[in-house]
């Protein structure tokens, strides 16, 4: 090992840093590479030269994602049930047709929110069209089209 430098200090500011960036975004990731750092800057303490303090920060940080982040996850969502966001948000949720809805496309009101729809073909007989006004339910959203079916035959489904 070489002689002992200063460079854990710099180690230690990109723990922080990554600090600061993983409670903007909340990312288990950021934490593994916290972990990366630290351990870098432990070599750079015990006097490891600048390229060995570089290959442990990153192995540590690896080993940490493949084997630490799994375990992280599945206790986090055991103790925090998942909230769908955005257009996941939005299967299950029933909607008003403003624009006949047909297997090709169409228009829902969903939320207060107008969208383009297409009706859902699995289960219903030839290829009907849902007039304005008719009650449907988000089966799925495809892009940013929500697929729908007619309330009656979405909780039959």
């Amino acid at each position: 090992m070489g002689r002992v430098t200063m460079d854990w200090v710099w180690w230690v500011l990109a723990a922080i840093a990554l600090g600061i960036v993983e409670v903007i975004v909340l990312d288990v990731v950021v934490l593994m590479l916290i972990g990366g750092a630290l351990a870098g800057a432990l070599a750079a303490a015990l006097g490891a030269p600048g390229w060995l303090q570089v290959i442990i920060a990153c192995v540590t940080a690896i080993l940490l994602v493949l084997t630490l982040r799994p375990w992280v996850l599945r206790t986090l969502r055991r103790r925090v049930p998942l909230t769908e966001t955005n257009a996941a948000a939005q299967v299950g949720r029933r909607a008003v047709v403003v624009a006949d809805v047909s297997e090709t496309g169409g228009r829902i009101k969903l939320v207060g929110e107008v969208w383009t729809a297409r009706l859902d073909d699995d289960g219903l007989p030839g290829s009907p069209v849902l007039p304005v006004g008719t009650e449907v339910q988000v089966v799925r959203i495809d892009g940013a089209t929500a697929v729908v079916a007619p309330v009656g035959a979405a909780s039959a489904a």
